[in-house]
């Protein structure tokens, strides 16, 4: 079960259920990974609706390596998102609302 208060988000990949969590590691790779801007440009993006699905997927990614899943980009290209394409937008924004909030804020 995810954690909320630990910055943990529940995502299902073909059917399996996985928490993803952006750790300070996490968040480092991710900045790698987009190699352009920064995380507060990502943070921008979505709050203005004007992030990419490779932003997602990143995101995703980051979340779920960060809680400890061995797998890569390429791999989650071909899962199925519990919830499609507009789940896994959710969950990435969440990621982010998450790791950024303050315990007992959103």
């Amino acid at each position: 079960m995810a954690n909320p208060w630990a910055g943990e988000v529940a995502v299902v990949l073909d059917g399996q259920r996985h928490v993803a969590k952006l750790t300070l590691g996490a968040l480092a790779e991710l900045e790698e990974t987009l190699a352009a801007g920064s995380l507060i440009d990502l943070v921008q993006r979505f709050e203005a609706g004007r992030f990419s699905s490779r932003d997602v997927l990143a995101l995703l990614v980051a979340g779920l390596r960060g809680a400890g899943w061995q797998g890569t980009a390429a791999d989650l290209r071909s899962v199925e998102i519990g919830g499609g394409p507009l789940e896994a937008a959710r969950v990435a924004a969440e990621l982010l609302a998450r790791a950024f909030a303050l315990p007992g804020e959103g």
